[in-house]
């Protein structure tokens, strides 16, 4: 197999697993929801699942290095099917069963995603693919596959029942490990990895990231991006849609015309990537598609302009993870990048859970528009700030490694 070709078997490989993953999302909470008919209970599998997704990204790396990252990935894949065709028996199991079955499968996921990651890096170069057009590309790819995949989940409720939706989701993850078992073979590193402790691995990925002000800059702003982004979907825009528009359509509308942008930015991004300079545009990305979100639902009440504004919003935003990713790929040193890519990952998804609980307590306590324009002003803060300050100025130089390839 030829490497480009080998380079899209990996990358289709993840983007099926993403695709099982979308299915999951929707069928898993109406599984808890039919079985057990609590709102309370559909929330702690939620949760149970998305904590060790970013503990095992993090944690787990140190482990996957030992064992090599393309077995780990085969490995945790087919474990993962394993899991998810066990949830689909959660009533006859408990719902204790299924809590402790969600937040393994959620633990191998975790460490899954970060290890097929790790895998690009090299695979792009022996394809000779640039990798600022690669993560720009997959990025978009992934955008899409998850509005699909969410749209699938719920056809696949309504056609076949919520037991056989998860086992089909079963089935991409046991295709995806078959995948990479079949057709990818990265070639032998030309040194073997180092024999290190367990701590001694973990903190070299974190001392390295302590070291590159740059790249830590950038986690900053898109953990920061991710907390105003799910507090918004999860509380502002919902209630924005009630109290203004009085249509529940007008959610899906929203976030339909926020995923659209996105996508037509992801095209414009892979052509024009790798000419444009890198700190200007991660810095105009974050700026975008952050604060006017949020200004936009304190000052208007037309749907038009709301619609219009997050539209260039999520244009802006496919600039921003790509870039990301690329920095990971061309200023980790090789022997770290399975842990400093899965630290990253975690800290990156840190925003996530706190904007949930941000954006509830800030809609109860102020109301909608005050707690508007407090996230409005937080959130230019938190993604510009890092930009500006110092030594963390994106595009600054590139460190030495925190430790030397050999720990």
């Amino acid at each position: 197999m030829t490497p480009r070709r080998e380079l899209y078997v990996l990358v289709c490989a993840d983007l099926i697993s993403n695709l099982g993953s979308r299915i999951s999302l929707v069928a898993i909470p109406w599984l808890v929801l039919e079985t057990t008919g609590s709102p309370a209970r559909m929330g702690v599998v939620a949760a149970a699942e998305a904590l060790p997704y970013m503990l095992s990204s993090a944690l787990a790396t140190p482990w996957a290095d030992r064992f090599g990252v393309r077995r780990t990935s085969i490995v945790a894949d087919a474990a993962s099917a394993a899991a998810v065709a066990l949830v689909a028996l959660a009533p006859w199991l408990g719902f204790g069963a299924l809590v402790a079955l969600v937040a393994v499968a959620g633990g191998l996921r975790g460490i899954g995603d970060r290890v097929k990651h790790v895998m690009f890096r090299p695979a792009a170069q022996r394809a000779g693919v640039p990798l600022i057009r690669l993560t720009s590309a997959y990025d978009g790819l992934v955008r899409g596959v998850s509005l699909f995949g969410a749209v699938l989940g719920g056809l696949l409720i309504d056609w076949v029942g919520v037991t056989r939706a998860i086992w089909i989701d079963a089935g991409t993850f046991a295709f995806c490990a078959l995948l990479i078992a079949v057709a990818v073979r990265p070639p032998a590193p030309a040194e073997p990895a180092p024999r290190e402790s367990y701590l001694r691995a973990l903190r070299g990925g974190f001392a390295y990231l302590r070291t590159d002000r740059t790249l830590l800059a950038m986690l900053l702003v898109i953990s920061a991006l991710n907390l105003f982004a799910n507090a918004s979907v999860a509380v502002y825009i919902p209630l924005w849609v009630a109290e203004v528009f009085g249509d529940p359509a007008g959610f899906g509308l929203v976030l339909g015309v926020f995923a659209g942008g996105a996508l037509l930015g992801n095209l414009i991004f892979t052509v024009a990537g790798p000419r444009l300079p890198r700190r200007a545009t991660f810095a105009v990305g974050a700026a975008v598609s952050g604060t006017p979100r949020l200004l936009a639902l304190a000052l208007s009440d037309d749907l038009v302009v709301v619609l219009t504004v997050t539209f260039l919003s999520g244009v802006g935003i496919a600039a921003v993870n790509p870039l990301l990713g690329a920095a990971l790929y061309e200023r980790v040193p090789e022997a770290l990048q399975t842990r400093v890519i899965g630290i990253s990952g975690s800290l990156a998804f840190l925003g996530l859970p706190v904007g949930a609980l941000l954006g509830g307590w800030t809609a109860a306590g102020l109301g909608l528009v005050p707690a508007l324009w407090v996230m409005s002003a937080a959130c230019l803060v938190l993604t510009v700030a890092p930009l500006l300050v110092g030594g963390l100025r994106v595009g600054g130089r590139t460190p030495e490694p925190a430790v030397s390839s050999r720990g």
